[in-house]
């Protein structure tokens, strides 16, 4: 361990960031599970370090000014640990003593976060991130935007036995980053299980996408795994659209979206009945009773990249099937990967924050945003760029990381490795094409009024108004539309051409309607409206 150079007490240390295992002996290029090959992580680029010698003295000077700073604010305090992370430093800040009335007192963790702008004019710093108090800690984080880093290599958490171990235990294994001290965080989406990742434009949400969905590829067969990708924006998960796991091409219209949805409601259902009738809980309880010979049945997840195109589309159809899915489909083996660049209370709704525990928060614009995706502010103060908030489902508090980053000849040579290695190609149509809602919205009651024109060819629009429950207007479009295509006889006196005076068209204004014998001018109708009142003042 470094000492800590004179300048500083002894109570002060300096904890160095964790370095990758890129040092090590570079494995063969296929790491082999079972009958099947695997791609090894040295497709990656290797993880370097960017330590400097001068960094240790700029630690001690940057422990002094924030001593001073909150000295001379009156909330006393002193750095007594400093963590050094890939992109930024933490520095534990132990709150001293005032003299107030005669009595020692211990200064208040609050006044310390009230100075967050004066610390960060202090130091020079873009913006900091005050932690108070660090979790299980009697200590206030100082979280400063490091002058000397580089970024973090997916390949370091790959190789690192975090992730390992997770592969081992066949877990869905996601390498997110490293956190304040640089150790690897590996995460299981089994027992997420499912994951909400929010940021603004150039916080490194996509990035971070590309690295989940590389440790995925990294550990997992086709016959184990398999991927629907929805990509609105067509520019990001195009890449992959050779990749065997790929149940149907990558999703880039809406309407297939909701389609591919469906689907997935369909299978889970389906998936449960499967495990009814073998008395199995979950998909590992049904692989275990499998009998030998059988495929397994393999995890399906599902990916989509931005959620507000969805939500502003069709938030009708999208919301109750997300809802669905992440409700009973842990069991099944299917997860949710939801990503979006606006989160807003109308793409973010209650129900859908509800069921994803698992939160990822790049940089957003405001604490207003911070707190729609983590239900509390912090994200507002990150740096951009990789830098990320984590909740896992099972924590009280985010965990500050820098995320993965992973190039895009790291993910060619992915896709290559998949390509070339024997697996079927991605089926070219989709399972959910019947399931794919059409652009017309009044299909559905066209097809219910030329269900009603096969068994009577004498269909009027009066006898559709009813039978359908819509406004005449309506009616008479789609009779019109049935002449048109044949399935009833048109004329001047055919079909639609009548009225039934009894219904109710649904489409008026009340009170604006004229009465049944008439209008509203002189005439016998009017008189016999108007009858019961002459009869009654006459009596």
């Amino acid at each position: 361990p470094d000492e800590p150079p004179a300048a500083r007490p002894a109570a002060c240390r300096i904890r160095p960031a964790a370095v990758g295992a890129s040092a090590a002996a570079p494995a063969p290029a296929r790491a082999v599970r079972g009958a099947r090959m695997l791609p090894d992580a040295t497709l990656l680029e290797p993880e370097t370090t960017t330590a400097a010698p001068g960094d240790a003295a700029d630690l001690q000077a940057a422990a002094r000014t924030i001593e001073q700073t909150l000295a001379g604010f009156g909330a006393p305090g002193e750095v007594v640990e400093v963590e050094q992370g890939p992109t930024f430093t933490r520095f534990g800040v132990r709150p001293g003593y005032v003299e107030r009335g005669g009595q020692r007192l211990r200064v208040k963790v609050g006044r310390i976060s009230a100075l967050k702008h004066d610390l960060a004019l202090a130091l020079a710093a873009p913006a900091i991130r005050i932690e108070a108090p660090v979790p299980g800690r009697s200590l206030v984080g100082i979280e400063v935007p490091s002058t000397r880093g580089g970024p973090v290599r997916l390949r370091g958490i790959a190789e690192s036995q975090a992730f390992t171990r997770l592969r081992r235990r066949h877990g869905l294994a996601l390498a997110l980053g490293r956190d304040v001290t640089g150790a690897p965080v590996v995460a299981d989406l089994t027992g997420m299980p499912h994951l909400l990742i929010a940021g603004a434009t150039g916080s490194g949400k996509s990035v971070g996408l590309n690295a989940i969905l590389a440790s995925l590829l990294l550990g997992h067969t086709p016959d184990a795994l398999r991927l629907i990708l929805v990509d609105p924006k067509r520019v990001e998960l195009s890449r992959y659209g050779a990749l065997p796991h790929l149940v149907a091409p990558v999703v880039t219209e809406a309407r297939e979206a909701v389609g591919a949805l469906r689907w997935v409601v369909a299978e889970m259902d389906h998936r449960y009945q499967r495990f009814a009738a073998r008395g199995a809980r979950d998909r590992a309880g049904f692989n275990a009773r499998s009998p030998a010979g059988e495929a397994p049945v393999p995890a399906l997840v599902v990916v989509i990249d931005e959620l507000a195109d969805l939500m502003l589309t069709a938030p009708a159809d999208v919301e109750p099937l997300l809802t669905r899915v992440a409700q009973l489909g842990r069991a099944t083996g299917i997860h949710l990967i939801v990503a979006t660049q606006r989160p807003s209370t109308d793409v973010l709704t209650g129900i859908i924050k509800a069921n994803f525990p698992a939160r990822i928060a790049f940089a957003v614009s405001s604490g207003i945003d911070s707190r729609v995706v983590l239900d509390r502010v912090g994200a507002e103060a990150l740096l951009g760029r990789g830098d990320m908030l984590f909740q896992p489902p099972d924590a009280p508090h985010p965990v500050r990381l820098q995320g993965a980053w992973v190039s895009d000849a790291e993910l060619d040579a992915l896709v290559g490795f998949w390509r070339g290695a024997h697996w079927p190609a991605p089926p070219r149509l989709s399972p959910w094409e019947d399931l794919v809602p059409s652009d017309d919205p009044d299909a559905e009651l066209y097809e219910r009024a030329r269900a009603l024109a096969e068994h009577d060819p004498r269909l009027s629009a009066s006898v559709v108004q009813r039978r359908l429950r819509v406004g005449f207007p309506k009616a008479r479009q789609l009779v019109e539309r049935l002449v048109e295509d044949g399935w009833l006889a048109g004329g001047r006196d055919g079909p639609g051409d009548e009225r039934d005076p009894d219904a109710d068209d649904g489409e008026r204004p009340p009170g604006r309607g004229r009465g049944r014998t008439g209008g509203r001018g002189e005439g016998p109708g009017r008189s016999r409206d108007l009858g019961w009142v002459d009869s009654e003042f006459e009596g």
